[in-house]
């Protein structure tokens, strides 16, 4: 390269430096210059929506994930419920529980009790369990029958020993002998129609009958609110006397008569049928039926002064508030003489007897002890003189027999006949046979060791471990029964309910449909499987938005029977083989 290119080729960037000084003042504030608006804001939506995406990703990963959970927690339950384990055989060496009854106390004994301890028997004229404060619903079509059963078996399938269930009809208690004799009530006659077992314990859990007072009628034409079959008897009388009804040229007293639904007994059966029965008319009669609905009528029949008298004075007011702007007509102070095919006759407090024409009488009105319990009764009169059940002490033990304990309806207690007293005395049973166990267990060691002869070496070792087990037996107390109110419920009709609940040791009271939400939800927990509220919730739902079922199959058409016919038989009864066809 010559000298004069060379000196070219480093005059150029020479020459650039002053150019290069004058723009760097210039870069530097731009560079020194904060961001634009819009590039600010470009920022801050990237970052915003970085976090939206992030938080809509969490959101459904927790949301079908908990959807995951919640199916597969679903699918195992009721897979555990259709496929329950091995169970252990019957042991020779434990001693032998007999529970009769199917109902609120016992399915309470039998789901609390550990059959491990015992060889237990339960026998029932029903092999389900019969969820009574919904039956009113399945009176009306609110609710299938099905939905309100729960199998026995279901609950002895689950237990960890087996234990048998036999449907049959128990037909007499023998307390010296300590036997219990049962008919099986099939129509298709075993060999040996009767039998007779031992027991070590009874738990005596028949129920009650519906109290009739001996009033003519009432036992052939009235329909009963007491089991499944009542139910559906009132249920095809109902749907007969609509029907009856809207057949041409029917008169229009004829339609007031037949459309006239008298229910007698103020307590909470009665008022929770009255409700069921003027939802029906109201949101369905009316629209599949509007030339009837004009000649509807409710009437609701209680001989006392007043209706709901276990609630208070502000809940029996709101009550009969409700029933006069639904039209349901309250007489209290009434008594019901007696029940004819076409009306009842009434007797008002301050006025003569008189006759109501109607077409429908539902009978919620008391109850009375069975035949078994009085003939049970019977053969221990020095300790049994109440005739209004069963006398127990403070372990829910028969007075005058002291290996049978009674519970629920049978009994003739200082508290109230319902469902939740059966249930808690089923609850206690369960835990005072447990400690019964416990003790009789350590009394067979203590009989053992006294029997023993193993000579003179080991005779204070025998001594000792005798002290040792005679002082476990002290240690073991009984507790007595104490009923735990937790409040009253009661449907009034109009999507409206009232409850009455001891919260810090005073008694709030509530009504109207927030109400009414909280005694579904009550009912909805009170059942005894995921099966059972499934099916209630769908039948809910099933009314809400298609309404009740008003047609008349054949098979519930023959149970159209009360009011027209003898009674016929329902699960509670049962019928001598000499006397079958």
């Amino acid at each position: 390269m010559t000298p004069a290119q060379l000196m070219a080729t480093r005059a150029f960037p020479v020459a650039r430096l002053p150019l290069r000084r004058a723009l760097l003042p210039h870069v530097n504030r731009q560079l020194a210059r904060p961001l634009s608006t819009s590039q600010d804001s470009s920022r801050i939506g990237n970052k915003w929506r970085g976090f939206l995406q992030t938080l809509g990703r969490v959101t459904l990963v927790t949301v079908v994930g908990g959807k995951l959970v919640s199916a597969g927690t679903f699918w195992y339950i009721t897979y555990k419920d259709r496929n329950p384990g091995p169970q252990l055989p019957f042991d020779p060496s434990k001693k032998t529980l007999v529970i009769l009854g199917s109902g609120w106390g016992a399915t309470s004994l039998l789901k609390g009790l550990d059959t491990t301890d015992y060889n237990t028997i339960v026998i029932s004229p029903k092999n389900f369990f019969l969820f009574t404060p919904l039956l009113p619903s399945v009176a009306v079509g609110t609710l299938g029958a099905k939905s309100i059963l729960q199998p026995t078996r279901y609950v002895a399938r689950h237990k960890a020993r087996q234990v048998s269930v036999i449907e049959a009809e128990a037909t007499n208690v023998d307390p010296v002998n300590k036997t219990v004799t049962f008919a099986d009530t099939s129509p298709l006659r075993p060999l040996e129609p009767t039998r007779t077992i031992p027991y070590d314990y009874l738990v005596y859990a028949v129920g009650a009958e519906t109290q009739t007072f001996g009033i003519p009628g009432v036992k052939e034409r009235a329909c009963f609110m007491k089991e499944i079959g009542d139910a559906e008897q009132m249920q095809a009388r109902f749907l007969d006397c609509i029907e009856t009804a809207a057949f041409p040229g029917t008169s229009e007293e004829e339609k007031r008569r037949l459309l006239h639904m008298v229910v007698v007994g103020g307590g909470p059966t009665g008022i929770e049928m009255a409700g069921e029965l003027h939802d029906f008319l109201e949101e369905d009669l009316k629209s599949w039926y509007p030339e009837l609905h004009p000649y509807v009528r409710i009437t609701l029949v209680e001989a006392l002064p007043s209706v709901l008298p276990s609630f208070s004075k502000e809940l029996i007011a709101y009550t009969e508030r409700t029933f006069k702007e639904s039209k349901i007509d309250i007489l209290t102070g009434t008594m019901v003489k007696g029940v004819s095919e076409s009306s009842v006759r009434l007797k008002p407090k301050d006025s003569e007897e008189h006759d109501l024409a109607c077409g429908l009488v539902v009978w919620a009105a008391g109850n009375k002890a069975r035949d078994i319990s009085r003939n049970l009764m019977a053969q221990l009169s020095e300790h049994q003189k109440n005739r209004r059940g069963i006398l127990v002490d403070d372990h829910l033990r028969m007075l005058g027999a002291p290996s049978i304990f009674a519970v629920g309806d049978c009994t003739a207690t200082s508290y109230a006949p319902t469902a939740q007293v059966a249930s808690q005395q089923g609850a206690y049973l369960a835990r005072l046979f447990k400690l019964i166990a416990k003790r009789d267990e350590l009394a067979r060691k203590l009989e053992e060791l006294s029997n023993a002869n193993d000579g003179k070496d080991v005779e204070t070792q025998k001594i000792q471990e005798a002290e040792s087990l005679a002082k476990q037996i002290e240690k073991i107390k009984l507790k007595p029964f104490h009923y735990s109110h937790q409040g009253s419920l009661a449907y009034i009709g109009s999507d409206k309910a009232i409850a009455e609940l001891p919260i810090f040791g005073r008694e709030w009271t509530s009504g109207g449909v927030a109400t009414f939400l909280f005694w579904r939800s009550a009912y909805i927990s009170t059942l005894f499987s995921l099966r059972n509220r499934a099916l209630v919730a769908g039948d809910w739902m099933r009314t809400k938005f298609f309404g009740r079922d008003e047609q008349r199959c054949n098979a519930l058409a023959r149970l159209s029977t009360c009011m027209t016919a003898p009674r016929a038989r329902t699960d509670a009864s049962w019928v001598p083989r000499s006397k079958r066809p």
